[in-house]
């Protein structure tokens, strides 16, 4: 009788430890500027979160996933700090995630060194970033991955011999001129003029620096600003400046024609050519089943972007943390369990560099066409297996 009681009572630990093993939640604090100028970011990348946890309900296996959001308002990354403190000290988060702009993830990196909590970036472009402290790993993208790619491709695809670089002055916009100038020159191009148009925080009146531009008569104009409004701004100047009549061809990352403002920029967009890692014209089965869940969870009218996308990858990065750790975070084992890990993502394949831990992935060069009285943007190319040329080349702080 006695050792029924105790193989009974030994059954009943086994399952309360299971239940509980399978109860466990992971806490993932997301960081984003849910009001604000980036307002719309952050929607979009909320939405990439929301459709891979419907499409992918199994991805956790038996962890509960908690989430917990705060806003980081201005792109300053004083905000952004604010909300990384509160997420350590009071929530007890597990992983921090989101980060839409540069100074943000690099106001938030000492805190997520010192925490041990592990970084997961899912837009700040800035190409050094992820030096700045080994819990940090990148599923979007580099300044470098598109602006290198659109230097090379400017000079080789569209036989340009000079251009004029237009950026956004912050961290990216200057990595991004770093990149362009890198690839554009190494490929037979001349630079003739670099000009600083404003900061992120408001979208500034581009007329004087596009005239200053068009002055110049490049062949093409290469231009980075953050996506949104500010993209829609830089297509209403270049058509209102008949940039396009004078024979300047604008060109830019991804950044320039984000899918869910696309319409809003009316023909002055058509010829427009970038390059990047995404648009929700791609042709493959996960970005059907992406766009079309998107669609039908938001709207007929709304639209997944890079940002989305972006959201999207980067939970499908933390459920293979998840799993791979059984639930128990470490920070050093979540970084290495990113690395090499692989994804077939509705961009195409991604990968994490075990080098970098950044982004490895296709960038797909798009220009934009009207059919049927809508734009949308046709893929004319694409570079395989792309990965940040800053830490390949070694250039300027991605030596480290």
């Amino acid at each position: 009788m006695k050792s029924r009681l105790t193989r009974l009572f030994a059954a009943a630990l086994l399952a309360t430890f299971a239940a509980s093993a399978i109860a466990q939640t992971v806490k993932v604090g997301v960081v984003l500027p849910y009001t604000g100028g980036g307002a719309e970011f952050a929607q979009q990348v909320d939405r990439g979160i929301q459709t891979f946890m419907k499409l992918n309900p199994k991805a956790f296996g038996p962890y509960k996933i908690e989430i917990v959001k705060r806003d980081s308002k201005n792109p300053s990354g004083a905000e952004a700090k604010t909300a990384v403190q509160e997420l350590i000290v009071q929530e007890k988060v597990d992983i921090l995630t989101g980060f839409i702009y540069s100074p943000d993830a690099i106001a938030s990196a000492p805190l997520a060194t010192e925490a041990k909590k592990p970084m997961i970036i899912l837009n700040a472009g800035t190409a050094w970033i992820t030096t700045l402290s080994p819990v940090i790993s990148r599923v979007s993208f580099s300044m470098w991955h598109a602006g290198h790619a659109m230097g090379e491709a400017a000079a080789k695809n569209l036989k340009a011999k000079t251009a004029v670089i237009g950026y956004t002055d912050y961290p990216p916009g200057k990595d991004s001129l770093d990149a362009f100038k890198r690839g554009f020159e190494a490929n037979g191009g001349k630079i003739i003029d670099e000009i600083p148009m404003a900061g992120p925080a408001q979208v500034p009146d581009f007329t004087p620096f596009f005239q200053r531009a068009k002055d110049k008569k490049p062949d093409v104009f290469f231009v980075f600003v953050p996506s949104g409004d500010h993209a829609v701004a830089v297509m209403k100047t270049y058509g209102a400046l008949g940039m396009r009549k004078a024979g300047i061809k604008l060109v830019g990352p991804g950044d320039l024609t984000p899918d869910y403002k696309l319409q809003a920029m009316g023909d002055d967009a058509v010829g427009l050519v970038t390059i990047h890692h995404y648009n929700a014209d791609l042709n493959n089965a996960q970005n059907k089943r992406f766009v079309e869940t998107w669609k039908k969870d938001f709207g007929a009218d709304s639209t997944p972007d890079f940002m989305g996308v972006q959201g999207y990858d980067g939970m499908a990065a933390i459920a293979h943390i998840v799993t791979t750790l059984k639930g128990k975070i470490d920070a050093d084992a979540a970084i290495n369990a990113l690395r090499g890990w692989k994804y077939d993502s509705p961009r195409g394949p991604i990968s994490i560099d075990p080098r970098t831990r950044d982004i490895v992935m296709n960038e797909y060069l798009s220009e934009v066409v009207k059919t049927r009285g809508r734009l949308s943007q046709k893929n004319i190319g694409v570079i395989t297996a792309v990965k940040d040329m800053c830490k390949e080349l070694k250039e300027g702080r991605c030596k480290q």
